[in-house]
């Protein structure tokens, strides 16, 4: 009697999000983040996260927008609720000095070219063809489901994987129903922060602070490719003469 070979690959669910991602919104820096674990754990980690909202009152969705000296335990707590949890990833893919992107020269001319370009980017130290990815981004606008259908095919013609096996779907939800996509809205919002110099507010400072420290990572410059818990990696546009 043959013995069936088990399949040993495993799945992952990646989220991701965008900030300043628009081509004329007089942001110095665009950034493009995603957290991501095994398909098999993100039960826990979203009971975890909403565990800890019950905990201290905070309704709604994680967004660093929403943060505050009222909510410092809260916030803090996060923090300390992701570095905590092995399995539970983040990397985020930082364009600094937006102004000088020069789409003509380097993307066709097309600001849309460089999107897909940096989501290649931002996934490429994430996915590996020895797995299986669902992939899932927050509805920015209209035109969401073209833009990650295109997606789709770039991220696969890239990887050989024409009959998508390794990146199995990309598909759009809505961030106020993904605690996980809530989580890579408010990481990226702090190294946001702390790439565009800002120190007004105090309740952040001491949030990234808390990250930095964790992480034993200044949030601006790039980590080492392989570093998977907290991945960061630093895009510098070439001057064209």
């Amino acid at each position: 009697m043959m013995i069936p070979i088990q399949d040993t690959t495993s799945i992952f669910n990646i989220y991701c999000d965008e900030s300043c991602h628009l081509e004329h919104d007089h942001q110095p820096v665009m950034l493009f983040g995603a957290v991501w674990c095994l398909q098999e754990e993100v039960a826990r980690f979203t009971e975890a996260i909403r565990k800890l909202k019950e905990k201290h009152h905070a309704r709604g969705e994680l967004k660093w927008s929403k943060v505050s000296a009222s909510r410092e335990s809260f916030f803090l707590a996060m923090i300390d609720l992701f570095f905590s949890s092995p399995g539970l990833n983040f990397r985020c893919l930082i364009v600094n000095d937006k102004a000088k992107l020069d789409h003509a020269y380097y993307n066709r001319g097309s600001h849309d070219s460089f999107y897909y370009k940096m989501y290649y980017y931002l996934l490429r130290n994430i996915i590996s063809d020895m797995n299986r990815y669902d992939i899932y981004l927050d509805i920015k606008d209209t035109r969401s489901q073209l833009k990650i259908d295109f997606l789709h095919e770039v991220l696969c013609n890239s990887l050989n994987d024409f009959d998508h096996r390794v990146i199995r779907r990309i598909q759009h939800v809505r961030s106020k129903e993904v605690e996980l996509l809530q989580l890579a809205d408010f990481l990226m919002g702090a190294i946001a922060y702390k790439n565009r110099n800002l120190i007004e507010n105090k309740t952040k400072m001491v949030v990234i602070d808390r990250i930095c420290r964790l992480s034993g990572r200044s949030l601006q410059t790039s980590t080492p490719p392989w570093e998977e818990k907290f991945n960061l990696f630093i895009f510098t546009p070439r001057e064209t003469c």
